[in-house]
């Protein structure tokens, strides 16, 4: 991976984290989704407006596939992981996820895009994955972590393997500009949840009020930081980016346990430990 590169998912892996934490206290609203979805197309449609005029691309059928598919993918991933926040806590979802999602986008960036993996790369993805089962609590801990938790966590990885494979596919092979992609997920979301928003619009108006900070940061950190993140696949393997991005664990596991008041242990520590050894050798030249 590039210094450039990694330097990109380090800074995508802190926004993500932060905006996660956002979302955690709003588990509770009904349109959450689509507040913050609704916010991401007002603040980012200048500058995706800006890039089509620049870019003038050519869409083929391909282009409006890959489109297509990550608008799906990304409303099922909101929707699995703001009712993971709502039945469990931040610390056992939001590793359980972020752990499952790198090891199935590894497999299949060498599988679906012709990646070859190396025995350092394979060995950086062991270690982060063991560190975030750690830091989920879900080995090295007399606890189990709760059931639905575990779910909703492993249900949201997969879909965050199956749009980050189908996102890379669109900006390294099909040169799609990653403002347009993220863009175009939140307006599909904003676009299909809107009748159910106006139909309960009294609440919405309630929420909207309610959780105006959480929606503002969301809408602003959310698109942000995968931005960062499908600039940094155009610049290095998938396999590598989407391991590398798990640093943001430490800091939602961290925030977790200290702001929101969830179990914690010496384990979180090692598994830290074990997620900052796999970043960097991910890192580093093989």
């Amino acid at each position: 991976m590039t210094f450039a590169a990694l330097c990109l998912v380090l800074l995508a892996a802190v926004t993500h984290a932060s905006w996660n934490i956002s979302a955690k206290f709003a588990a509770d609203s009904r349109h959450f989704v689509w507040l913050f979805s609704a916010g991401s197309v007002l603040v980012y449609a200048p500058v995706v407006i800006g890039v089509v005029l620049v870019e003038q691309p050519q869409f083929t059928p391909r282009h409006w596939l890959a489109l297509a598919t990550t608008s799906v993918l990304h409303l099922l991933y909101s929707i699995s992981l703001q009712t993971g926040y709502r039945h469990s806590d931040l610390s056992v979802v939001y590793p359980i996820a972020r752990g499952t999602g790198p090891l199935l986008s590894f497999i299949g960036a060498a599988w679906l895009l012709g990646e070859t993996p190396t025995m350092q790369s394979v060995l950086g993805l062991l270690l982060i994955v063991a560190g975030i089962l750690l830091v989920a609590g879900l080995v090295g801990h007399h606890e189990r972590a709760p059931g639905v938790g575990v779910f909703w966590g492993l249900t949201t990885g997969v879909l965050i393997a199956a749009y980050t494979l189908n996102d890379g596919w669109a900006v390294k092979v099909l040169l799609i500009s990653p403002f347009v992609v993220d863009f175009t997920g939140n307006l599909f979301r904003m676009t299909v949840l809107a009748p159910r928003a106006w139909r309960d619009r009294r609440r919405l108006a309630l929420e909207a009020r309610v959780y105006r900070k959480p929606v503002i940061i969301v809408s602003v950190l959310g698109p942000l930081g995968y931005i960062l993140v499908l600039f940094a696949m155009r610049m290095a393997p998938v396999s590598h980016v989407a391991p590398a991005r798990e640093l943001s664990t430490l800091v939602g596991a961290w925030v977790g346990s200290r702001m929101l008041r969830e179990s914690s242990g010496p384990w979180r520590i090692a598994g830290a430990v074990l997620i900052v050894a796999g970043v960097i050798s991910l890192a580093l030249p093989s």
